[in-house]
């Protein structure tokens, strides 16, 4: 049995689409976006008080990155995984794990604009800089999508997945704006029934369709 725990809107979502993209049985567990998570029982699934969590035969599994090997591994070791020996594996894994890279400036900026409620505490140098540290991931993906459909020659991956997930967030802060290969990639891997699936239902983290920087005081 599988069972994912889940916050709409969180690294956890790449996980979700993962798993409806493998077609298995799981059931989801969902949970606001609050001190929920750091319950006794839950810090028992996920030590860090975060999500996902991933139970998996009894065994509870974090981490992004590796649960999206593990799952990979076991139901799909060389359509959406690389497994050892395979000619893209080093490849896949790189880009598997760039999605956290994307991630933790999408976090920073996630803490400025909707965590921290009050201007005084926040910080238009770290907005301004988070924002342009996203830019430079995305050129990053311009430059390796060039002349490619996927991140992988082999096709469609959960490297796709873990950066799908990763962009999808970080356009609330970035636009894609100018990297025409990244914005067609995009719309290709988003227009899969997977993810579509794994979007919010209902309530959701970020109330705006996109967060600018907060402007520097004259």
């Amino acid at each position: 049995m599988i069972t994912l725990h889940h916050c709409p809107q969180t690294r956890s979502m790449r996980s979700l689409w993962l798993l409806h993209e493998l077609d298995v049985e799981f059931s989801v567990e969902t949970y606001p976006f609050d001190k929920t998570l750091r319950s006794p029982a839950y810090l028992e699934k996920s030590p860090a008080g975060r999500v996902p969590a991933l139970e998996l035969d009894g065994e509870a599994i974090f981490e992004t990155g590796a649960i999206t090997q593990v799952l990979c591994e076991r139901f799909s070791p060389d359509v959406l995984g690389r497994s050892a020996g395979h000619p893209e594996r080093a490849q896949w894994l790189v880009w598997v794990h760039f999605a956290e890279t994307i991630s933790q400036h999408t976090a920073a900026l996630t803490q400025q604009h909707v965590a921290l409620r009050e201007d005084a505490m926040r910080s238009p140098i770290v907005m301004k800089l988070e924002a342009a540290r996203i830019a430079k991931c995305y050129a990053a993906l311009e430059a390796r999508l060039a002349g490619r459909e996927y991140l992988l020659d082999g096709g469609f991956s959960a490297a796709d997945i873990s950066v799908g997930q990763a962009v999808y967030m970080a356009r609330y802060f970035a636009h894609l704006d100018g990297f025409d290969a990244l914005a067609a990639w995009y719309v290709r891997v988003t227009d899969r029934a997977g993810f579509q699936v794994s979007l919010p239902q209902g309530d959701a983290l970020f109330g705006d369709e996109f967060f600018a920087p907060w402007p520097l005081p004259e």
